[in-house]
């Protein structure tokens, strides 16, 4: 039988809109299983944190389980990649930090580009450095650190734990025109360790890691790398204020999805974040863990797509000029 013409083309119309009619559907209906939130860092660390701080009430937000899997190797970049592989569709996304997302993109070679592999979906939470060196140094403030340095370079040695570490050395060094020897640690915990015990000299770390420290004496704190104070550590000053403008480096954390996710699903998971990021009980809980909650409007999709790029063109070109590489 033979099918007139003005039929058979909308026939053809039909089929060929059955895919869009199909990912609007599954986009409406989302979420209809379980989410795994990747954590590309060990359980008990910050990034783990922050993730697990958050997946209840996400549960609770979408009606759906989530589940927080921790896929560790190769500084991140391992749960990264596989979340960067992920199908687009929302129920893998990555919780993870800028030493992952943007640092060890210039650290080492890796086959995803977190620039176009993963869609920001919302920034999350911030946890500013902070300089710190052990007990017998006799420095009072970061002037008398910094005088303190100069005098002994051939004997200061750093503590690195992590790309961020790695590249604020660098940074303060080039600020200070001052040199020491950087002492590579496979995490902050064995760092801080040989601080307090004396081994190394001084460490820029984050600070929720570093304030139990200080509080308790046993190392010194000198300043947060930001422009103002933090809300978790009020009498520590910040680098503004304490004469080195311009210092200014921070794990923050954030979330990603796979590149195509639909934009329905990331404008969901957006909006249930933010939601939740604004609850005083999660702001709360996350202030105990050291996280500072950004801004509501630096909370966006489209605001963290710009930082991220902005930080990758501030901190690229330094680990460049130190000619920095991923252990």
């Amino acid at each position: 039988m033979k099918i007139p013409r003005r039929h058979f083309l909308q026939l053809v119309a039909g089929l060929t809109a059955l895919p869009a009619l199909s990912r609007m559907a599954n986009a409406q209906a989302f979420p209809s299983r379980p989410i795994t939130l990747v954590v590309p860092y060990p359980a008990g660390g910050p990034v783990d944190l922050v993730a697990r701080i958050l997946a209840e009430p996400l549960r609770l937000a979408l009606g759906q389980a989530v589940i927080v899997e921790n896929v560790t190797g190769g500084s991140g970049n391992i749960g990264v990649g596989r979340v960067a592989r992920a199908a687009p569709n929302g129920y893998t996304l990555v919780v993870s930090n800028n030493g992952s997302i943007v640092l060890n993109s210039a650290l080492y070679a890796l086959p995803f580009d977190f620039l176009k592999d993963l869609v920001p979906v919302a920034l999350l939470s911030s946890n500013p450095q902070i300089i710190i060196s052990k007990k017998a140094i006799p420095a009072r403030n970061l002037s008398e650190l910094i005088s303190w340095l100069r005098e002994n370079q051939d004997k200061a040695s750093v503590g690195i734990a992590g790309p961020m570490a790695a590249v604020s050395a660098v940074h303060f060094q080039n600020l200070t025109s001052t040199k020491f020897q950087p002492v590579p640690y496979r995490g902050a915990a064995p760092a801080i360790q040989d601080l307090i015990g004396g081994q190394i000299e001084l460490m820029f770390d984050q600070l929720s890691n570093a304030l139990p420290q200080v509080k308790s004496g046993t190392v010194k704190g000198y300043a947060v790398a930001a422009s103002r104070r933090s809300p978790s550590a009020p009498d520590i000053p910040s680098v503004d204020e304490v004469g080195l403008p311009g210092f200014y480096g921070a794990l923050w954390q954030g979330m990603w999805a796979p590149k195509d996710t639909p934009p329905e699903v990331i404008a969901s998971l957006s909006a249930a974040v933010m939601k939740i990021l604004a609850d005083p009980a999660t702001r709360q809980r996350l202030a105990e863990a050291g996280q500072d909650v950004v801004p509501p409007e630096q909370q966006t999709p489209a605001w963290l797509a710009a930082y991220q790029k902005a930080e990758a063109e501030k901190w690229w070109p330094i680990i460049k000029a130190a000619n920095l590489k991923g252990e």
